[in-house]
């Protein structure tokens, strides 16, 4: 198998895993919930590296090797995409974290997530709401389903037909704000 071969497998059984995660296919994984994680067998490694602009925090970890979720990594994970204003943070869906994979994938970078937005408690999430039109107010942010992100080098505007190409969930342009938000809710754009 080719390189090009390999990495067009490897972004297909990550968009896969997500379609069988919504269609409830994999027992122990649902969207929204990674708390009852049962190992996929994906081949290769998944890392992301994040930085956190709120809060300042880092962090670049493997989470998956040959198809095993590690659950400490995954909880590294949660930590910093946690819901910078209240401390709380839930099991992030692990389809979020492959698309991040995916998305990174194609836009052809090793550099981190700069974090916007991740996880966000209902109460943050309908304060938000009640002083913008601009946030839902059943938010995927609210099940862990959902990253507002900016990819350092990369204008949003370059980021969004990327993220949009890859239709695995909701796709959103900030261009005032310059960021993405990307979500494993269905197929969507704005």
């Amino acid at each position: 198998m080719t390189l090009i071969d390999r990495r067009r497998f490897i972004s297909g059984a990550a968009g896969l895993v997500s379609a069988a995660a919504v269609s409830g296919t994999i027992p122990g994984i649902t969207m929204g919930t990674a708390s009852a994680v049962a190992p996929i067998r994906l081949p290769g490694v998944a890392r992301l590296s994040f930085v956190h602009l709120h809060t300042g925090e880092k962090l670049a970890l493997t989470f998956r090797k040959e198809g095993v979720y590690d659950q400490g990594a995954l909880a590294e994970v949660n930590n910093i995409l946690r819901d910078w204003r209240t401390g709380e943070a839930v099991d992030m869906d692990l389809g979020l974290l492959e698309l991040l994979v995916r998305l990174r994938h194609k836009l052809d970078t090793k550099g981190p997530f700069e974090i916007i937005s991740a996880y966000r408690a209902p109460a943050t999430n309908a304060a938000l709401a009640a002083n913008s039109g601009g946030v839902a107010k059943k938010s995927y942010h609210m099940r862990g389903m959902a990253v507002d992100v900016r990819v350092p080098g990369i204008r949003a505007e370059n980021v969004y037909p990327v993220a949009r190409g890859l239709k695995a969930g909701g796709v959103g342009l900030y261009r005032k704000n310059d960021f993405v938000h990307v979500d494993t809710g269905p197929v969507r754009t704005w």
